[in-house]
């Protein structure tokens, strides 16, 4: 069989762990005639735990027959171990939305690793609440949208911007400075990655960097998360920190904590858009590659 004629999936599951689970996934994988290539799996316990499992694998003409994979592998896997799982074409690259005020570096670095292929996904259109970046985003062939927020138009707003995203799987708050709704959240549940600059759960809302020169920490950070209604309470997907001293002030930690907000932002975006992520609770799963 030629390469050109196959195609990727990667299956997402997690159960109550159990015996023979391994076994039934990847028979069934056989018999529908692809062939396995990567498998990670992970259980909290010995024994009785919650497993999780990512699989990827390739098998020809895989968009022609994933509804009916998906109607055979409900019935005869998936019921059996009372699984939540997720099946994705991988081929059917993740639509992406950003949202931003008026920090860029955060909102470029995404859009310059999306130009040169090292993003997984499709970025849409970039909506601000500002006018400040319509020409450095329009400069990557990206839509811009500015949309007004103030105290007395956020539902009038927050209608505009989700009519404008709602065609995205995902969206991303790259520095987006307006705290989401729980009305508007909840239409998004799992699908909005912010990155926090600091490394939560300390120094919890505004103006972090300054709240951890305050305590004279010696570690500052940056958390990428899924939003909740809960601000900067999210499952956590990704962090990263960076060692400071006593000689450097608030604007020093600000310029450091921008080069780990960048790379923590785009690992999150990378690991969510290649299906690499399964959230749990208020935890998740991230079977890296790293």
């Amino acid at each position: 069989m030629s390469t050109s004629t196959k195609r990727t999936g990667t299956l997402l599951v997690q159960c109550q762990d159990q015996a023979g689970i391994v076994q039934a996934v990847s028979g069934f994988i056989f018999e529908q005639g692809a062939n396995i290539i990567t498998l990670d799996q992970y259980s909290t316990a010995h024994e009785g735990g919650q497993y999780f499992m990512r699989v990827e694998f390739a098998l020809a003409q895989l968009s022609e027959v994933i509804e009916q994979f998906k109607t055979d592998f409900a019935q005869k896997v998936a019921s059996q171990y009372k699984m939540d799982w997720q099946l994705h074409d991988n081929t059917v690259k993740y639509k992406v939305g950003i949202l931003v005020s008026k920090f860029d570096h955060a909102l470029l670095d995404l859009l310059w690793r999306h130009q040169r292929g090292l993003l997984d996904c499709d970025i849409t259109c970039v909506v601000s609440n500002h006018e400040d970046l319509r020409q450095a985003v329009e400069n990557f062939g990206i839509e811009f949208h500015h949309v007004s927020v103030t105290k007395d138009n956020k539902a009038q707003a927050e209608a505009q911007i989700h009519e404008l995203v709602v065609h995205n799987d995902l969206l991303v708050l790259a520095r987006y400075m307006q705290i989401l709704s729980a009305d508007f959240v909840a239409k998004w549940s799992m699908r909005i990655i912010n990155i926090h600059h600091s490394f939560l759960p300390a120094f919890v809302g505004a103006d972090p960097y300054r709240q951890a020169f305050e305590k004279g920490v010696k570690l500052i950070g940056a958390t990428a998360h899924y939003v909740t209604a809960d601000l900067d309470q999210g499952p956590i997907i990704e962090q990263d920190v960076h060692r400071v001293t006593h000689r450097q002030n608030v604007a020093d930690l600000r310029a450091i904590g921008r080069d780990v907000e960048r790379n923590v932002l785009a690992r999150a975006v990378n690991w969510h858009v290649q299906n690499r992520v399964i959230v749990t609770g208020n935890k998740t799963i991230v079977f890296s590659e790293s």
